[in-house]
């Protein structure tokens, strides 16, 4: 099956099954129903996670070889991940329930994970990593564009697909991985596995994985009804389009030594009055809150707002790190546009920090137990505030440890997914202790954000 999208043409897709032979003890013997939690629930209605890897050209093997060894790892790597292979479904509610509901689970049926080959003619890895905008046709090399996680418990979707497109000098290795199953935590873990195994042999059975296996089981609190009925009439009421408005994106690279004059800096306005150490990344998205806001020209009187997104894991007693499903949370720092430019970095640092600082046990407990209560779904749509600002991803992935066997990664970009005017995505710097910030806004806002001194002096150009 062929075709093509944005001058990327598409060789090949299957479906590639668990291979239970290989882990009989963790594959379940029968169809295992894995009911999912608030925090899965609550993304069912977003775009997937959509991240690559851009890497060198295989010099070993025939293109063909790689292929079917990737496909082959990647089968490996679902039979540890076996879930990923599964289905989501929908089925009415009728007992115990006052309003029309329905329950969204996560049937683990071995379907399978599609995989995806395809060919970039023309396209090379300085296509992709020489300017600071990220060309267009890196939307192209990820699988479920512009799909909701939701789609596929209506059209009977994978929730996991990969695609492997081959440039003129590297290989990009991309996956979409339905959010309403697992974050971003459990999505750098299966990709990690699965380099691995394709590093270590080949795709062949002769491997012993370095990482710890995955936490299949869903955490419920002990209050929480399992399934949770979601009180919708019916599946299509709770879809809602993002409205996608004109974007474009830029990757900025900080090295370790400008991020920590940012904290450095940071943690001196503050001196004597924060109670706490303003962190590395803190400092960092403090940087971009403040520079965003001048390159929007905004009205000082203003409400902005800055959203992160925290994960639960370590927070909370009983979810481990191995966790498969979902464990983040958005927390939200506001104020008004003049009191981030005019009081200073360490300010607006100081303000992300005592968001994070306030996701204790207690709070996670509360908003866990407060939304079985009352669900309510996240949709990624156009925000009413045009200081609107939030961030993904983590620091701590694993990116670049992502060697299949042929070379470290160079680059890593992300998808279409979830790419709305403010959305700022951070990953770990190549080489380690940097940091790498991808700043998805207007047209227009983007050029004076490049354009900003102050903000442009903490980056490294150039880099990858």
């Amino acid at each position: 099956m062929g075709g093509s999208t944005g001058g990327v043409e598409i060789l090949s897709r299957r479906l590639v099954r668990p291979e239970s032979s290989s882990s009989p003890d963790r594959m379940p013997s029968e169809p295992e129903v894995i009911h999912l939690t608030p925090w899965d629930l609550a993304l069912i209605t977003v775009d997937h996670i959509q991240k690559g890897i851009l890497l060198p050209k295989p010099r070993a093997e025939g293109a063909a070889q790689v292929i079917d060894n990737l496909a082959s790892s990647f089968a490996r790597a679902l039979d540890l991940f076996y879930p990923l292979a599964g289905r989501l479904t929908a089925s009415e509610v009728t007992d115990g329930v006052s309003t029309p509901s329905f329950v969204i689970s996560l049937c683990c049926n071995n379907e399978g994970a599609e995989f995806v080959h395809a060919m970039a003619p023309g396209v090379t890895v300085r296509d992709i990593t020489t300017s600071l905008y990220i060309p267009s046709v890196v939307w192209s090399l990820f699988p479920l564009n512009r799909l909701l996680s939701v789609d596929a418990v209506v059209d009977s979707l994978p929730v996991l697909a990969a695609q492997v497109t081959e440039l003129e000098d590297g290989i990009f290795i991309a996956m979409s991985l339905n959010h309403g199953v697992a974050d971003g935590t459990a999505f750098w873990r299966f990709f990690n596995t699965w380099s691995e195994i394709n590093r270590s042999s080949g795709g062949s059975e002769g491997y012993e994985l370095s990482t710890p296996l995955p936490v299949v089981d869903r955490w419920f609190l002990d209050t929480c009804p399992v399934p949770i009925p979601l009180p919708f009439g019916k599946l299509e009421d709770i879809v809602l389009r993002p409205e996608y408005t004109p974007v474009r994106e830029c990757f900025f690279h900080f090295s370790a030594e400008s991020i920590k004059k940012l904290k450095t800096k940071a943690n001196a306005e503050m001196a004597g009055t924060a109670t706490a150490t303003i962190s590395s990344l803190q400092s960092l998205l403090a940087h971009i809150w403040r520079a965003v806001c001048r390159a929007r020209q905004l009205a000082p009187h203003l409400e902005t707002a800055y959203r992160l997104a925290i994960g639960c894991r370590g927070r909370v007693k009983g979810i481990p790190q191995e966790y498969m499903g979902n464990t983040v949370m958005l927390g939200t720092a506001e104020s008004t546009v003049g009191e981030v430019l005019d009081k200073g970095l360490g300010w607006a640092a100081w303000l992300l920090n005592r968001v994070v600082a306030s996701f204790d046990e207690a709070h996670v407990m509360g908003d866990l137990a407060s939304w079985a209560r009352e669900p309510k779904l996240a949709h990624a749509r156009p925000s009413r505030n045009p200081a609107y600002a939030v961030t993904g991803s983590s620091p701590r992935f694993d990116v670049y440890g992502n060697d299949f066997g042929w070379g470290e990664p160079v680059a890593v970009r992300s998808g279409a997914g979830n790419k709305l005017d403010g959305k700022v995505t951070v990953y770990e710097g190549r080489g380690g202790g940097g940091m790498v910030l991808e700043v998805c806004l207007s047209p227009e806002a983007l050029a004076r954000l490049i354009a900003d001194e102050e903000f442009m002096e903490a980056v490294t150009v150039g880099a990858a």
